[in-house]
């Protein structure tokens, strides 16, 4: 379904109950952002917020996206998994063989579709134009929100980026986020790896100031699709137009004209990047980690206009620790990226999840069909080297005979079929510049766990396979060792063959020697995994364990693997690894980069929006999520004390 605009949208949020009205005022600088961090952690992802008394002429739209009734809402859809299943079709219906004259004819109506999704450049103005500002272009008017204490200042955070490569013209549509230093300044966050980078890139070799033209509103598909996962050739409009089933309507900017933009957003920012420009100190800004990305040189954005539609509506997101609504957005990614990889890369796969634990890249789930041995290996391979799946930090694998959205059974499955001296690879690579445990920016470890059947050419008799312990004394544990504050031995009781131990840190190496006298134990024989995680964490809070092992861990860096002659089968031997998911320091790691602070909000936030609460109209009070972390942080700063 194709949406005329945001207002439509958010008539059909409100239509199914999906919206409420905030018509009491609320600071865009961080108190927005707290009540949003308060509904979005609510069951179900709780509701989209519309701000309509922001002390500026624009109300703000906030967690449109953040369930997964309103991502299908968003993407006309009943089901995440219906867009996976028409691409999967037109797959097969493109790669069928066409022996006659009739199973070409048939393909007439489909190639008529294809054509009614491509986006179409229209002449004249667009609604995005109703309002143009081109003198003295100020975008503090807008209300930009700012999120978190310790972000640099107010960040533009669903901005619609366009950018075209000077030598081919192609158009690529991303979303990166903007730091406003000033009324026609801000940054532009673009990393490396991506495509409108390269486009930066290729201007600077040209000498040629580079048109940007950044998109706010319109179709909810829009700010989706610049997130979406696509190869450097595919026009994001196309699948804009492919999943609201309209192609996508443009209109050339006023100032930038090299630039097309959809005729129905509600803001469009016009400018330039200019190569010749020193880069601005951009940042700390709380990001999807749910810790904050530290400042580094960025390009400046230079501002030469705005337009907007007559009641525009200024649309934001905030991310930090998980759940947000960006979870949403990557659940969508997931579903409908599914099919493409299967049908073009790795066929083997039946389905994939991500856990919000492990903030999309770190933690990936992969089910496939297994018929023969090594196939874990091959398809470790495929995903490591395809498309955005390069960033991937934690692969799991399992087969068909477990389903992966149910955790429990499939921590059960994996660790029974898991030999931990065989079936867990380690490996290096390209990062995502957010991972902050990487000893170098952007570079680190992968590890890829095989928990899938094994052939009997993939099993190492010598290895011992026993049931874990079910009573494992744990305070005798704690007591015989210093550092180790707590230990949940829950998953032993539920055959899950894994330890999660928080643990003090006080002198260097001390948890890769913690873990070779743990491991040797007799009592732990069985035990073939154990986490480890900081003295701050609650090791039974196993969603916040593991969010916080998944950030904290470079698995080529922090994994020790202790192998000891079994206690109890003569001629085998017990296999354990220990990975180490602690805050890594100078002093006792020899960790040479900043390490960066949990995201919370600050007291007088949090006491504003309290008191202000009874008058939201959102009725029950919810505290404030960034209560249960004060304890977790090293200071108050950005960067950990």
């Amino acid at each position: 379904m194709a949406f005329r605009n945001i207002d439509q949208f958010i008539e059909a949020l409100e239509t199914a109950g999906e919206l409420i009205r905030i018509k009491s005022y609320v600071d865009p600088k961080l108190e927005i952002a707290e009540i949003t961090d308060r509904i979005s952690k609510t069951a179900g992802g709780g509701k989209a917020l519309l701000f309509e008394n922001t002390g500026y002429d624009f109300p703000v739209l906030m967690n449109a996206y953040g369930s997964e009734k309103r991502m299908c809402m968003a993407l006309g859809v009943n089901h995440l998994d219906d867009v996976a299943h028409e691409i999967e079709g037109l797959f097969k219906m493109l790669s069928a063989p066409k022996e006659g004259m009739l199973d070409k004819l048939k393909m007439l109506p489909k190639l008529a579709q294809f054509y009614s999704w491509m986006p179409k450049v229209i002449s004249g103005r667009g609604a995005c134009q109703e309002v143009v500002i081109t003198e003295n272009p100020d975008i503090t008017k807008l209300p930009v929100i700012t999120c978190w204490p310790k972000d640099g200042g107010p960040f533009v955070t669903l901005p619609v980026i366009h950018t075209k490569d000077p030598l081919s013209g192609s158009r690529n549509v991303g979303m990166y986020r903007m730091q406003v230093f000033g009324p026609q300044l801000t940054g532009m966050h673009w990393h490396k790896h991506k495509v409108s980078a390269k486009h930066f890139s290729e201007y600077k070799k040209l000498g040629k100031k580079m048109p940007v033209a950044v998109a706010l509103g319109g179709d909810p598909a829009y700010a989706y699709s610049a997130t979406a996962p696509l190869p450097e050739n595919v026009d994001e409009y196309m699948l804009a137009g492919f999943l609201r089933k309209r192609k996508v309507e443009l209109v050339k900017c006023i100032t930038q004209p090299e630039i097309e933009v959809p005729a129905d957003a509600d803001f469009i920012i016009e400018g330039y990047v200019d190569p010749a420009d020193e880069l601005i100190w951009e940042g700390p800004f709380g990001d999807h980690t749910g810790y904050y990305s530290l400042p580094d040189f960025y390009p400046r954005f230079h501002i030469t206009a705005i337009t907007h539609r007559k009641k525009a509506i200024y649309p934001a997101t905030i991310v930090g620790i998980p759940p947000q609504e960006d979870a949403w957005l990557g659940k969508a990614t997931e579903r409908i990226f599914l099919a493409p990889i299967k049908m073009t890369m790795v066929p083997e796969i039946t389905d994939m999840d991500m856990p919000v634990e492990g903030v999309f890249h770190n933690l990936v789930i992969t089910q496939i069909q297994k018929d023969y041995a090594g196939q874990g290996q091959k398809v470790m391979n495929a995903m490591w080297g395809a498309g955005q799946m390069m960033f991937n930090k934690i692969l799991v694998l399992a087969d068909t005979k477990v389903k992966i959205q149910d955790y429990k059974a499939l921590a059960q499955y994996v660790f029974k079929n898991l030999n931990p001296a065989q079936d867990i690879t380690i490996s290096q690579g390209p990062m995502d510049v957010l991972d902050h445990s990487c000893s170098k920016l952007g570079f680190g470890g992968k590890i890829c766990i095989d928990g899938t059947f094994k052939f009997d050419e993939e099993i190492d008799d010598q290895v011992l396979n026993t049931a874990p312990p079910k009573n494992l004394d744990t305070i005798a544990i704690e007591n015989k060792f210093e550092s180790v504050v707590a230990i949940n031995a829950d998953l032993l009781k539920e055959d899950i063959a894994c330890l999660i131990v928080s643990v003090k840190k006080s002198k260097s190496g001390e948890v890769r020697e913690l873990h070779e006298n743990i491991a040797k134990l007799p009592e732990l024989e069985g035990v073939k995994m154990i986490l480890y995680v900081e003295h701050t964490v609650n090791p039974r809070d196993l969603p916040v364990a593991l969010w916080r092992f998944c950030n904290n861990m470079d698995p080529k860096r922090d994994q020790t693997m202790v192998q000891t002659a079994s206690k109890t089968v003569p001629g085998k031997v017990h296999a354990c690894i220990g990975l180490d998911g602690t805050i890594k320091t100078k002093e006792f790691d020899n960790f040479q980069r900043n390490w960066p602070n949990i995201i919370v909000a600050d007291d007088k936030t949090i006491e504003a929006v309290d008191a202000k609460w009874a008058e939201l109209g959102l009725g029950e009070f919810l505290p404030s999520p960034s209560l249960k972390y004060k304890s977790q942080m090293y200071g108050e700063e950005a960067v950990a004390d």
